[in-house]
């Protein structure tokens, strides 16, 4: 039998789950806030994964991802601890906003301050409590307002333990991605922590494929480490995921009314028409084209545009007609209409 687990004061005894609060500042009204952690301690000792979610207080679909995950009865054979964190900006959930009260980034406001601004002591919170009590990270968030992405991995793919759970989640996209200055990335990589970043879906909206995709890849990065028993068998093999070996914005040339002609992880080639721009007042239609060939794994979804403004997110990988295969497999296997995925399953479905 294992050691308890403590965080927050609190000791989460081996074969054995708990909710723990972990005080906020106060809002201005003196209404008191909690950060929820919820802590799931395996009977044998192991890896200690923190899982966490709406960072950026408006992009949801992590915290559906971690309600399904704390469900699933597989967790009954956890080893090592699973902490997850379902919310984590708070203050950024209860006004729909990215940002804190404070107008501050909390993705970059780590490894924070116990005496700073609001945003720094809720990044050192995290820090101490989560952060400092796990051995790996991964960390769940969507498009800004009015942006989709594809489901995709980010991470330091030059790490090579993060590399081997980046490729183990199971999503066809990993972009190897520079640390941010004062992003959970960059401190938890400053604390030795190998962490994914998972990016799929839109803000304030729930993404039923993207949910779906981020249960199973966390629960295959879980078996992957060892903390749940691997698969008797597989009926299909997991592919190998495409590496970008860059990517690109395409941006409006004009403003007006955009219409989209290509789609989230369509494949584009260079000088193809992947959008239309109406200016409503003159009535001139501008094209817009794709620079480079590519997977597109991000757009805007908001038809009002200004010059400037960035419209695809296209990533450029040395086989696209097989990347963009992938994704197609992807969708079609989680998409509500078309697979037979369950919620509660224990192995859930592997592309």
């Amino acid at each position: 039998m294992g050691e308890p687990f403590i965080i927050g004061k609190q000791r989460i005894a081996p074969r054995s789950s708990a909710v723990v609060e972990l005080p906020l500042p106060q809002l201005y009204t003196h209404s008191s806030l909690s950060l929820p952690v919820h802590v799931v301690h395996g009977g044998r000792e192991g890896p200690r994964l923190f899982v966490s979610a709406a960072l950026h207080g408006d992009e949801l679909n992590g915290a559906e991802i971690i309600r399904r995950l704390l469900k699933l009865p597989v967790l009954k054979r956890l080893r090592g601890t699973l902490v997850a964190v379902p919310i984590v900006n708070v203050y950024g959930l209860l006004h729909h906003s990215r940002y804190l009260p404070d107008r501050r980034d909390l993705n970059r406001s780590f490894p924070g301050s116990e005496k700073g601004s609001l945003a720094a002591r809720l990044a050192y919170l995290f820090m101490e409590e989560i952060v400092g009590r796990c051995t790996h990270g991964i960390d769940l968030h969507t498009g800004a307002i009015h942006r989709s992405n594809l489901p995709q991995i980010r991470a330091n793919l030059d790490n090579q333990e993060t590399a081997r759970l980046a490729s183990a989640f199971g999503v066809p996209v990993l972009l190897n991605s520079n640390l941010r200055d004062g992003s959970l990335r960059e401190a938890a990589a400053a604390c030795g922590i190998p962490m994914l970043l998972y990016e799929a879906g839109e803000a304030l909206r729930f993404n039923e494929v993207a949910i779906r995709a981020g249960v199973r890849g966390i629960v295959n990065v879980m078996r992957a480490m060892g903390m749940l028993p691997l698969l008797k068998s597989r009926k299909k093999l997991m592919p190998e995921p495409f590496v970008a070996r860059s990517s690109t914005w395409v941006r409006a040339s004009s403003s007006g009314l955009f219409r989209k002609v290509a789609s989230l992880g369509g494949r584009v080639k260079k000088g193809d028409v992947i959008g239309l721009i109406d200016a409503p007042f003159n009535g001139r239609e501008t094209e817009v084209t794709a620079h480079v060939s590519g997977i597109i794994i991000g757009c805007v979804e908001l038809p009002l545009v200004h010059e400037g403004e960035a419209l695809f997110h296209i990533a450029r990988f040395e086989d696209v007609r097989e990347v963009a295969q992938h994704v197609e497999s992807m969708h079609s296997e989680l998409s509500p209409e078309l697979s037979e995925y369950r919620e509660d399953s224990v192995e859930p479905p592997i592309v």
